[in-house]
C-alpha cells in the first residue's frame, strides 16, 4: 500500500479542535519565509504579492493558518529580523495596501494570518535607537547602556556572548556600550521602561486592525534580563540555551508581559493568538509560557532538536505532553523553520534521509495538539550545503568567519514548476541560488504523483482532519481499542513497553517491538519504524495512509525501515 490509497474516505469541513475551544488547538500552521517563497516583481527577492498569488497552494495543502515572517521596514542585517518601523511594510516587499489584501485573501480561503512581532530588539536604524546614539538620555533608557568595566571602561560591562558570536555589547563613540543578544545592529530594548510596553501594546492593536489573526512572538523568552545583568563564568553560550539557566533568557518576568499581551488579544473577536518561540531549560518551564492567562502556544523546540532514535522520540513526546497538560494547553509540533538544518539533511539526507523525513511527518501529524510545517518541508526539499560564501547573508555566518551560520541554507526560494532556475519562483532570478535538479522537487512536479512527498502531505492533512480521534488534545478522550479491535499487546522479549497512561487526548503507548513506536487514539494507531530493515508485528488495523508501501494480509504487517503508517478501525 502507497500513501495515495486509504482504506476510509472521509470528509470533515472544520477541524477537529473547533467545537473544544480554540482553532489554534489542533491547527497547522504553515511558515513563509517571505523573501524566498514567491517573487511578483522579479528583482529576486519574495514579497507580499508572491505571497497572495500562491496562497492557493497552501488551502490545497490543506493548512488551516499561515505564519509570515517579518516584512517590515528593516535594513535587512538578519532578515528583517531589525525592525526600524513596526507599522510599515518595507518596500522590499510592498506597501500596506499590500499586507491588507494579502489578509483579505488568505480570510476568503480559509486561511488565517500570524505575523511576526519582534519586541526583544530593534534595528540600530529605529528612530529611539538613532536618538540614544545622538545622547539623548531619555532614549537610551529604553535600551540596555551601561558604562564599560577596567581602568577606562575599556571592557563589556559582562561576559555576555552574542548569540550570533562575539560578545553581546558595542561601545559608542562616548564611551558606553550597549547590549546586542543578537547582531550588533539589534540592540536589546529594556522592558522595565513603561515606554517600551505602551509601544508595543500599540503596535500589536495596529496589526489586529488589520485584521490579523495572532503573533508568533520572536524571542518571547528575551525581553527580561536578570537584575544586575551578572557575569555567566563560562564561554560557549549559545550552546547553553535551552539546556541550563541564563541570566539573559527565561527570567521569570517575561510572563507579566505576555499576561499583559493575553489581555489585549483577548479584547478582540475571532479567537486572536499569541505564539511563543521560547527556549527553555525543561518542558515543566516551557509550559509556563502557555499557562491560561498567557500565550496561546509555544514552539517544541526539544522535539525539533530529536534525533532519529525511537527512545528519545518517546521520552520528548511523553514530557512535552505531560508539561502541556498539566496548564490545559495544546503542545506544539515542529521539525523545520527558518533557523535550523531542514530534517531531510539533519536525518542522514539522501535517500535514507527523505524516507525519515516523510515517516517523521505523519509521525508529527498524528500527535495530539497542533503543528507547523515550515516552507518546502511538504515538497521534501533538504537543506542547501554549498552555497558559496559570496551569496551567503546569515550574519552569524558573517560574524564567524563561517564558523557557524547554517541558516542561509534551509532558506533557499522555493521550486514552484520548471527544470531551470528559478523553477517559478519569480520572473527573473532569486536572492539565493537554488540547486540544479531541483524541478524534480517543484510543486508541479509533484503534484498528481501518488508517492511524491506533497501528495503524501495533502493527504495526511486531509485525513487529520477528517478523522475524529486526530488533531484536539481533547479529541475522543477515552481508553485505548477494545479486545481483537486494536494493535496487540505483546510482542515477546525486546518488545517496548505500553504505557500505563491515557493522555486526555485519549494517546497511549502500546507494546511494540524494538526499534518500534506504537501509539493509539480513538479509532486511530500511528506505528513508526525506526529501524533500517523491515519488522512484522500484528496489524494494529486498516491502514489509511503510510510513508512508504507496506505488506499487510489484514492479520500481520510489514513494517518497511524507517516509515510511519497510520491505521484506523
Amino acid at each position: 500500500m502507497t500513501h495515495e490509497s486509504t482504506a476510509v474516505q472521509l470528509a470533515r469541513s472544520s477541524s477537529n479542535a473547533t467545537a473544544s475551544g480554540g482553532w489554534w488547538r489542533d491547527a497547522v500552521i504553515y511558515q513563509v519565509y517571505v523573501r524566498s517563497f514567491a517573487d511578483s516583481d522579479g528583482d529576486g527577492i519574495g514579497d507580499l504579492r508572491g505571497v497572495r498569488s500562491r496562497l492557493p497552494h497552501l488551502a490545497r495543502l490543506g493548512v488551516d493558518a499561515v505564519w509570515l515572517t517579518p516584512f517590515y521596514v528593516s535594513p535587512q542585517a538578519d532578515g528583517g529580523y531589525d525592525v526600524a518601523d513596526y507599522r510599515a511594510v518595507d518596500p522590499l516587499f510592498g506597501d500596506l495596501s499590500d499586507a491588507d489584501e494579502l489578509v483579505r485573501a488568505a480570510h476568503a480561503l480559509g486561511l488565517r494570518v500570524i505575523v511576526d512581532v519582534v519586541p526583544n530588539h530593534t534595528s540600530e536604524q529605529h528612530p529611539w535607537f538613532r536618538a540614544a546614539l545622538a545622547g539623548d538620555p531619555g532614549a537610551r533608557e529604553r535600551y540596555h547602556f551601561r558604562p564599560g568595566r577596567g581602568a577606562r571602561g575599556e571592557l563589556p560591562p559582562n561576559d555576555w556572548e552574542s548569540i550570533f558570536g562575539g560578545p553581546a555589547w558595542t561601545r559608542v563613540p562616548d564611551g558606553d556600550w550597549y547590549l546586542h543578544l543578537f547582531a550588533p545592529e539589534q540592540p536589546d530594548l529594556d522592558w522595565d521602561h513603561p515606554e517600551v510596553a505602551a509601544e508595543f501594546a500599540s503596535v500589536l492593536r495596529f496589526w489586529l486592525d488589520l485584521g490579523i489573526d495572532g503573533f508568533r512572538v520572536d524571542v518571547a523568552h528575551g525581553m527580561v534580563k536578570a537584575p544586575g545583568l551578572p557575569d555567566i563564568g563560562r564561554g560557549a553560550q549559545a550552546t547553553l540555551i535551552g539546556t541550563e539557566p541564563l541570566p539573559f533568557f527565561d527570567q521569570d518576568g517575561v510572563h507579566e508581559i505576555h499576561r499583559s499581551w493575553r489581555r489585549l488579544l483577548d479584547s478582540y473577536a475571532g479567537g486572536r493568538i499569541g505564539v511563543a518561540e521560547a527556549w527553555a531549560p525543561t518542558s515543566e518551564r516551557l509550559a509556563l509560557y502557555v499557562r491560561p492567562d498567557e500565550l496561546h502556544q509555544a514552539f517544541n523546540f526539544r522535539f525539533l532538536n530529536c534525533p532519529w532514535d525511537p527512545a528519545a522520540m518517546r521520552t520528548v513526546i511523553d514530557e512535552s505532553l505531560a508539561a502541556t497538560t498539566a496548564v490545559g494547553a495544546p503542545t506544539t509540533w515542529v521539525l523545520s523553520n527558518h533557523d535550523v538544518v531542514r530534517h531531510v539533511t539533519r536525518y542522514g539526507g539522501g535517500a535514507r534521509g527523505l524516507a525519515r523525513a516523510r515517516a517523521a511527518a505523519l509521525l508529527m501529524l498524528a500527535l495530539p495538539g497542533s503543528a507547523y510545517v515550515y516552507q518546502g518541508e511538504e515538497l521534501g526539499l533538504p537543506e542547501v550545503v554549498d552555497l558559496p560564501d559570496e551569496v551567503r547573508q546569515d550574519p552569524a555566518f558573517l560574524r564567524t568567519a563561517g564558523q557557524d551560520g547554517l541558516r542561509d541554507g534551509c532558506r533557499v526560494p522555493l521550486p514552484w514548476s520548471g527544470d531551470q532556475a528559478p523553477y517559478g519562483f519569480g520572473p527573473a532570478g532569486s536572492w539565493l541560488p537554488q540547486p540544479a535538479g531541483w524541478g524534480d522537487l517543484s510543486v508541479a512536479a509533484q503534484t498528481g504523483d501518488p508517492h511524491s512527498t506533497l501528495e503524501l502531505y495533502r493527504a495526511a492533512l486531509e485525513l487529520r482532519r477528517a478523522m475524529p480521534g486526530l488533531g484536539a488534545p481533547e479529541a475522543g478522550a477515552g481508553p485505548g481499542p477494545e479486545p481483537g479491535s486494536g494493535p496487540e499487546s505483546d510482542f515477546g522479549p525486546g518488545a517496548e513497553a505500553a504505557s500505563a497512561e491515557s493522555y486526555p487526548c485519549g494517546m497511549r503507548w502500546q507494546s511494540a517491538p524494538e526499534g518500534v513506536l506504537l501509539f493509539t487514539r480513538p479509532g486511530f494507531a500511528c506505528t513508526l519504524n525506526s529501524r533500517s530493515a523491515p519488522v512484522e508485528l500484528p496489524a494494529p488495523g486498516r491502514p489509511v495512509l503510510s510513508s512508504a508501501p507496506v505488506e499487510t494480509d489484514g492479520r500481520t504487517v510489514r513494517l518497511p525501515p524507517d516509515s510511519c503508517t497510520w491505521w484506523s478501525w
